[in-house]
């Protein structure tokens, strides 16, 4: 079984990388119109980190890691490797021996659409992982795949070279070519949260924020007492 191994893809700029490492998952992908989620089922194997980098994608078969192997070499300084394969797999594909691989190439991180394992490794080393499954169920390297070609996960396309965010809340990919417009959006969403927080902090209400009373009205959502609801009293 064939393949092909792309080297040197496009990257989104490293400047515009750095500046949507600063905002969460939840904003950037607010600031995309609510796209660009890898899905609820890739969760992280350590809590309160939040990583950025450009991503590396690599295709490979159910229980294959021949094609992880092959990736360590294409990936360098910011990326994110991204794994997933051509039918649902959840054997630990990935673990401690890779990320040390990858941790001496600068790599930020790694997302796969698969197991993983050594999870408390990679968590005292400092490397960072999501993943859709944590499996101590080993692989064989005996299948060709790809390396740095467009992958989908949960529906959502990666490319080589877009820009992966990642934190506690899950993974999002950002087109490499809206990486600068979406951090710029990303910032406009911050600030404006920042005055609601200091609205609520002061007792204002939701409701009055974003004009909700005339929703509920337009819904037909009534008030009721007590009383009026139960009938009690009459």
């Amino acid at each position: 079984m064939g393949g092909v191994i792309v080297t040197n893809p496009p990257k989104a700029d490293a400047k515009d990388v750095e500046a949507l490492a600063a905002f969460g998952v939840a904003t950037v992908s607010e600031a995309m119109g609510r796209t660009g989620l890898l899905g609820p089922s890739i969760r992280p194997v350590q809590q309160g980190v939040r990583v950025a980098g450009t991503a590396v994608t690599v295709l490979s078969w159910p229980g294959d890691n021949l094609m992880i192997h092959a990736a360590v070499e294409q990936c360098a300084e910011g990326d994110i490797l991204v794994v997933t394969t051509t039918s649902p797999c959840t054997d630990g594909l990935f673990g401690e021996l890779f990320a040390t691989a990858l941790q001496q190439r600068g790599v930020r991180g790694v997302v796969l659409n698969t197991g993983i394992r050594d999870t408390q490794e990679l968590r005292d080393m400092g490397f960072a992982a999501w993943s859709r499954a944590v499996s101590s169920q080993g692989t064989v390297k005996a299948t060709g795949g790809s390396v740095n070609v467009p992958i989908a996960i949960d529906g959502q396309v990666v490319r080589p070279g877009d820009v992966i965010v990642a934190d506690d809340d899950g993974v999002v990919v950002v087109p490499r070519e809206k990486a600068r417009e979406t951090a710029e959006r990303s910032e406009a969403r911050e600030a404006k949260e920042a005055a609601t927080r200091a609205a609520f902090l002061e007792g204002q209400l939701g409701l009055d924020r974003y004009g909700l009373r005339d929703t509920l009205k337009q819904l037909g959502v009534e008030y009721r007492s007590y009383e009026e609801y139960t009938g009690a009293g009459s």
